[in-house]
Order: C-alpha cells, then sequence, then structure tokens
C-alpha cells in the first residue's frame, strides 16, 4: 500500500475540526492533545524518517547496503566518520547525490580530539604540510605498534586521524573557513550515483563531508521512506555522538533500527542503553523499532558467545518480536559476487579491487574474503552432505575464494546470503514499509483520536440530555423553580452558615492576613504608647496630684508616687487599647461584608428576595455588640494593670533591687526636689513592672479574648441567620412570582438557543468523522472507526413549535 486514498486527503482539516470542538468546551480545554498531534503529522507526513543508530563498527553502513544492494556507504572499522547520510527515492534517471563538507573549523576540533586521545600534542595548524606530516607518522607507527589499523581501539582512532587529514588535504579546495560548502555531483562532474558514491564511500573523503544526501532508485525508498545513518552513539568527537542523539529525539524521526553489538561483544555498552532509553521519550516513534544484532557471524565461532546473546534477547527484549540476527559483511557481498563470474575471480578484479591492491604486485586479501573462508571452514553451518569444501594451507586466501566457488557455484552463495539473516530483514523491513507502516500509522492515529471523540460525544450527549430534560413552557418553568425555592433558601443558609465558620476559622488559626497585619499594628501601638508615656512621666505632677489629695500633709512617700503612676499609666493604656480594638473589628467587619457581597449566595439572594435577606443588618447590630464585649474586654485588661505585678517586690529579683535604690534616693529629703531628681530611677522601676503586664496581654490574653469572642458571638449569628433566611419561603415565593414569568422566557429562549448550538457542534462532529472513518475505511481499519453521535434529531427544536407571541412563549 502505497501513498494515502483519496478518502484521506482532508484527513488534516477534519481532525482540526474535532479539535476545535474540543477547545470549545472549557472542561475539556485540558485535555493533553500531544499525543494526538503527533500521529496526526506521522500519518500525513510525506515523509518517513528511519533512522540507523548504534555504535560505530557496528554494521549500520554496511547493513544499509545490504538492504538496498548496493553499495552507497561507506563501511569501515573504526571511527573514520561522523557523516550523516540520508537516503530518499528517486525515479531511475534522476538519481544523484548531495555533498555537504564540514568546514575547516570542523574539521581542526575533530583533528584536535583525536590527538588528545592519542596522547598527541593540540594541533597548531593543520594548514601547514610538515604538522600533516608529524601527525601522519604517529598515527602510522601506533597502527604498526598495536599490529594492525582494526587490532585496537587506539588504532582506529589513529586510522581515522590519517583519512581525517588525507582528506582535508584532499578535498581543500571544496572547504570553506567556516561554513558549509554543499555541491551537486555534476559540480563534480560525475556522471551518475555510482561514480558519486564511490568518491563519498572512500574513507579519506567520507572523513570530511558533514552529510551525504543520495537520491537513488529503490522501492522501499517509495511513499516517502528516508533512511538516515547516523555517526556512532560513542563517537570520539562528542558533537557526532550528540547529532545522533539529537536525531533519535527529533519530531521528525518515524521509526528506528537500532543496529547494536553485543553478537560480538556479549554486552550491550553504556551508550547501547542510554539509545534505548531515549528512543522510549520520543512519542514519534512509539513500538516503530527494529532490533538488529549485527555480526551475528561472530557467535558462530563461539559457544559462550552465542549462548549470552540469546540470554540478553530472552532477557531484555521478550516484548518486542522485532528482533534480527544478520551479518551484514556477508549478506551484502554474497548478493553481489551473485552477480559475479570466474572471468573477474568472483569480484577481486571488480568489487574488491581496491582492497586486493597490494605492494610490489603481492595481492591482498579482502575483509570479505577472509570472513568467506572462515564461513566454509568452522561456520557449521553448512552441511558436509550438500557441500563438501576444503581450504587449502597452500593455497592463498584469494586462491581458495575462487577455487571454492567454481566448484560450489550458486548454492553456496545462496545458503551464505541465507545464513546471513539479510534476506530475512530486508522481507521483514520490505513488508512493514509497503504493507503494514500506512495502517499501523493510520491505527495509532484512530486510537487517539478515538479517546477524544469519546470525550466530546460523552460532553455533548450530557448537555442535550440535560437540556432536552428543561421544560419548555412558561407554567411548567416556573412551578419547577418554585419546587427548588425551599432547597434553594436552605442552600444559601448553609452557604453563609460556612462562609462565616471558614472566616472565623481563619483569624482563629492565624491563616487571615488582614487580620494579622492588623492585630500586629495593635501591638506596636501598645507598645510604642507605653515607651512615650514611660518617655514622658513626670513625677513632679504626680507629687502633686499626690499632695492635693492630702491637704493635711506638705510631703508624699514614694508609695504615693508609684500609686499616681499606676493609675496614669494604665488609664492611659486602656484608651489606646480600646481604640485599636475598635478598629480590628472594624476592619474584620468591613472585610466579612465584602467577601459576602462578592459570593454566590449573596448573588442567589438578591435573586431569590430582592434582597441581602437582612445579613448585613445583622453584621452591623453584631459589630455594635462584639465592640461593647471587646471595648468592655479592653478596660478590664488594662485595670489590672494598676495592681503591681505579682512578683514585683520578691526578693532577689531586679525590681525589689531597683525598688530599694530609688526608695534610698527619695529619702534624702522630704520635699518635692529629692523626689524630681529620682525620676529616672521611677520610670526603670515602672517599666520593669509594667514591660512583662502589656506584654502578657498583646501577646497571649488579649488575642485569645478576640478569638473567643468571635466564635462564641459569629458562628450562634450565622445559624440563628440561617434559619431566618429560610423562614423567608413565603416572601421569596411571592418575589419569583413576580420575576419568574420573565426569566422563564429568557430561560426557554436560552435553553433553545443552547440546543441549536448544540446541534450545530453535533453536526460538525459528525461530518467530521463519517469523513475521517471513510478514510479509516480505505485503510481497511474496521475495528477502529471513530464513535459517531446517534439519535440526535436536528428538528428536535422546531418539532415542538416554540413560538413567541405577544412578548410571551408559547407551547403550540
Amino acid at each position: 500500500m502505497l501513498g494515502l486514498p483519496l478518502q484521506c486527503k482532508n484527513l488534516k482539516e477534519q481532525v482540526e475540526s474535532i479539535l476545535q470542538l474540543l477547545q470549545q468546551e472549557p472542561f475539556l480545554r485540558s485535555y493533553d492533545i500531544s499525543p494526538l498531534r503527533t500521529s496526526l503529522s506521522k500519518a500525513i507526513s510525506p515523509k518517513f524518517e528511519i533512522v540507523f543508530a548504534g555504535a560505530f563498527s557496528a554494521g549500520k553502513s554496511m547493513l544499509i547496503n545490504a538492504l538496498l544492494e548496493r553499495e552507497l556507504l561507506y563501511s569501515a572499522e573504526g571511527h573514520a566518520t561522523g557523516t550523516e547520510c540520508k537516503i530518499e527515492y528517486a525515479e531511475p534517471d534522476q538519481e544523484r547525490v548531495v555533498l555537504t563538507f564540514l568546514s575547516e573549523a570542523e574539521i581542526r576540533e575533530q583533528a584536535v580530539s583525536l590527538c588528545q586521545q592519542l596522547g598527541f600534542k593540540t594541533v597548531a595548524n593543520i594548514n601547514q604540510g610538515e604538522v600533516i606530516d608529524l601527525l601522519r607518522q604517529g598515527c602510522e607507527a601506533i597502527i604498526q605498534q598495536e599490529g594492525g589499523e582494526s587490532k585496537s581501539e587506539r588504532a582506529k582512532q589513529a586510522k581515522a586521524l590519517i583519512l581525517l587529514l588525507e582528506g582535508y588535504v584532499a578535498n581543500r579546495q571544496h572547504i570553506y573557513t567556516v561554513n558549509n560548502a554543499t555541491y551537486s555531483m555534476e559540480q563534480f562532474n560525475f556522471s551518475n550515483l555510482k561514480e558519486a558514491a564511490g568518491y563519498a564511500r572512500r574513507g579519506s573523503n567520507s572523513a570530511v563531508l558533514k552529510r551525504i544526501e543520495y537520491y537513488c532508485h529503490h522501492r522501499l525508498l517509495q511513499d516517502g521512506n528516508v533512511i538516515i545513518d547516523t555517526p556512532g552513539i560513542d563517537a570520539p568527537v562528542l558533537k557526532d555522538a550528540q547529532l545522533t542523539y539529537a536525531k533519535i529525539q527529533d519530531s521528525d524521526t518515524s521509526a528506528v533500527v537500532c543496529v547494536l553489538k553485543p553478537a560480538s561483544s556479549g554486552d550491550m555498552t553504556k551508550e547501547e542503553t542510554e539509545l534505548l532509553e531515549m528512543m522510549r521519550g520520543n512519542s514519534g516513534i512509539r513500538d516503530r523499532v527494529f532490533y538488529v544484532f549485527n555480526r551475528i557471524d561472530e557467535t558462530w565461532y563461539n559457544t559462550q558467545l552465542r549462548q549470552r546473546l540469546d540470554d540478553l534477547i530472552s532477557n531484555q527484549f521478550r516484548d518486542t518480536t522485532r528482533i534480527y540476527k544478520t551479518s551484514g559483511l556477508l549478506g551484502f557481498y554474497g548478493s553481489q559476487i551473485n552477480q559475479t563470474t570466474p572471468q573477474d575471480r568472483f569480484g577481486l578484479n571488480s568489487l574488491f579491487a581496491q582492497s586486493v591492491k597490494g605492494l610490489d604486485l603481492k595481492e591482498e586479501t579482502p575483509q570479505f574474503v577472509n570472513e568467506f573462508l572462515r564461513y566454509c571452514a568452522n561456520s557449521g553451518k553448512l552441511a558436509p552432505s550438500k557441500f563438501r569444501i576444503s581450504v587449502n594451507s597452500f593455497e592463498t586466501p584469494n586462491e581458495n575464494y575462487v577455487r571454492i566457488l567454481q566448484e560450489q557455484g550458486t548454492p553456496l552463495i545462496e545458503q551464505l546470503i541465507q545464513d546471513s539473516g539479510i534476506e530475512e530483514f530486508r522481507n521483514a523491513i520490505t513488508r512493514y514499509l509497503t504493507e503494514e507502516k500506512r495502517p499501523q500509522l493510520f491505527k495509532n492515529l484512530a486510537d487517539d483520536l478515538g479517546d477524544v471523540c469519546i470525550q466530546l460525544k460523552k460532553h455533548f450527549q450530557s448537555i442535550q440530555r440535560d437540556l432536552d430534560s428543561q421544560p419548555r413552557e412558561i407554567e411548567a418553568m416556573k412551578a419547577q423553580e418554585l419546587q427548588r425555592l425551599n432547597q434553594q433558601l436552605q442552600q444559601v443558609g448553609n452557604d453563609f452558615q460556612c462562609l462565616i465558620a471558614e472566616e472565623v476559622n481563619k483569624i482563629v488559626t492565624n491563616d487571615c492576613d488582614g487580620f494579622e497585619a492588623d492585630f500586629h499594628q495593635l501591638q506596636s501601638r501598645m507598645i510604642r504608647r507605653l515607651d512615650e508615656l514611660l518617655d514622658t512621666f513626670s513625677v513632679s505632677n504626680a507629687y502633686r496630684r499626690a499632695t492635693l489629695s492630702h491637704p493635711r500633709n506638705a510631703t508624699a512617700p514614694l508609695i504615693a508616687i508609684l500609686v499616681e503612676a499606676l493609675y496614669y499609666l494604665a488609664n492611659q493604656l486602656e484608651d489606646i487599647l480600646v481604640e485599636s480594638s475598635q478598629e480590628v473589628l472594624s476592619k474584620i467587619f468591613q472585610r466579612l461584608i465584602e467577601r459576602i457581597r462578592k459570593s454566590e449566595l449573596y448573588r442567589q439572594l438578591y435573586r431569590l428576595l430582592g434582597n441581602d435577606g437582612g445579613i448585613e443588618q445583622e453584621l452591623k447590630n453584631l459589630e455594635k455588640q462584639v465592640t461593647q464585649v471587646l471595648v468592655s474586654a479592653a478596660r478590664v485588661e488594662c485595670d489590672r494593670f494598676v495592681r503591681e505585678s505579682p512578683r514585683f517586690y520578691d526578693e532577689g529579683t531586679f525590681s525589689i533591687y531597683q525598688f530599694r535604690q530609688t526608695l534610698q534616693q527619695t529619702s534624702q529629703g522630704y520635699d518635692c526636689e529629692s523626689m524630681v531628681d529620682a525620676e529616672p530611677a521611677i520610670r526603670q522601676l515602672l517599666k520593669l513592672d509594667f514591660e512583662p503586664k502589656v506584654s502578657q496581654t498583646i501577646r497571649r490574653n488579649f488575642r485569645q479574648t478576640i478569638n473567643q469572642t468571635l466564635k462564641t458571638r459569629f458562628l450562634p449569628m450565622a445559624d440563628q441567620q440561617a434559619d431566618e433566611i429560610l423562614q423567608q419561603y413565603n416572601q421569596a415565593r411571592a418575589y419569583l412570582e413576580e420575576t419568574l414569568e420573565k426569566e422563564a422566557k429568557e430561560k426557554i429562549l436560552n435553553n433553545q438557543r443552547l440546543l441549536g448550538t448544540v446541534e450545530q457542534k453535533i453536526e460538525l462532529y459528525n461530518s467530521a468523522v463519517l469523513a475521517i472513518n471513510n478514510c479509516l475505511q480505505a485503510m481497511q481499519l474496521y475495528d477502529h472507526l471513530l464513535p459517531l453521535i446517534e439519535g440526535f434529531d436536528s428538528q428536535t427544536i422546531s418539532d415542538k413549535n416554540i413560538v413567541i407571541s405577544n412578548g410571551l412563549v408559547e407551547s403550540m
């Protein structure tokens, strides 16, 4: 199945219309539609990007070559390239390649990174020939020390650096300093895809290419399928690895082929595990993941390695069936030599011509030839009864290779291809892309859209049922409202009780910010006033009042001065506490009335009674009562200040010491002057007495007094007022009968409008769903059709024959 059916042409607009309906409903706006948008974009996208991801040397490029049966991508051991390759469909006569080079800055960055890993000094200037020569010599020395370029990670990195430098020197004219240069294959004078691919496949060229875009003819690439080969996730240059991870998380990525190395290494690497976890975070991929354990031929020669791989698959990959075991090397070249002849020595003179060339005319052995001979001799895959093969030590590997193929012919090649697992993988991915991909994408869309449609259907039907159950005649509407009147009054009363209880509880539990600020101000005023009184207290004035009270005496004791001071301070503090208490209470009631006026119960009272049910008047009366109670409490509290503190004269206290010191000072004479001289000491004595008393009042006693007063006065008032509201049923009924005529008419008209709106929405919904279902049926997804809203009669309103005549709503 290729492309979208004609019935799906307007799919995006139809889905968007459903999403618009969803967004119009306030209760459904919070529904998460991001998975739906992702599945929609995947279903209608002209491109389907399949990312091949894995470690370097896992065989991604070779696997792609085998899949497409063409040698397009560079494939070699080690960290040779960080190039991203993209392969798209083209008609046979439009095949081409587009090459994008790394910038000089990026090449320098990679060279520095590789040099650091190899232990070389940082690259100074890769444009200096002597620098490049020194680096090449150093790399060749490492490769020789390691025993070959593929023998160790260090040797592979050295080879990668050699290729990078060679590529830079060979392509310097194509490379910009900072920007990435892009060229068509015609600009390189390549006449066909094979020539261009051959150039890009060369290791040194591939090393300096940032991106290669192939456009080739293959049925797998039809229907917008795009194959993307990414750098290894364990790339030595961090930037290359990040490119792969970014592509895995990209919303454009639709499927991933994970090419894994446990077949040759025995275990998953840390990077491979991170890759699998990252894929699960991309909702655009879902379960479209193919797990390919490449280099499976390594397990043919190692029983322990094979057992570890089987255990890994059974333990960590038991939830998927898309598991494939392949040998990209054997499968690809097996398919290629199947098209060769004995005349070119089964590809040694053509396919492997470059790798066969050696120094001093001595032939080298291609990697495939070595693996082919190993397969023939030790794999255990070839039945002796069918294949009698000998690998002779007196012949060179290339001679053995040619002889065996001459003796065994096509059956051996076909067996090799079958054992490589490539055909099975190719058939599976071909079947998926050509037969399963589109239905699966639309199935995901239908499942995500189905959840939205169910929510909309339930919502619309709920509104429809509610509106349909409403009376359509004025008298019926009035009767219904009057039946609910008693219940509504009771509910308003209950709401008032709850509101009062909540506000009082906030104050009691220190949860009312406004009250806390007001009470804090009361405390501050009391403290400031005490400080002012102590600072301005006049002993001479107190002495004068004491002697006036006793006309026969010309002197006064210290005790008399203290008594006058105690009365004076207590009375002055009483005034400020009374005044502050009144202000605190006034603000409490002010906030409470504002809260009530903004509440729904206040609006309901005016609707039911035409007034507030006496709430505000009751609150004003209560404010007077509570004010009287708290003023009285404040007076009592401050009246107690007249008495000295209980421990004021206790032995061993600083106050008794201060008292004695003051007494000694005032006893120096019998006139007023001796008292006035002791004024600072008397003030200190008063401070020692009053500060603890005032602190006890404002921090403990008076707050509790306010809390208890509010609870004992407000809560009974709320209960009584709730009952008073309920007792106003007759007034409410009379008031409603006057207003319900108009309300009923407006409500009937409003219900009519709402029914019309719902009808329009349902028609839009059903229209979109029918179109989408036609698309799903064209995709043969009969079990995933979206639900229609059935049973809604578009003539519901008109059949009732509701008309407006002479300003009244009538039912005919």
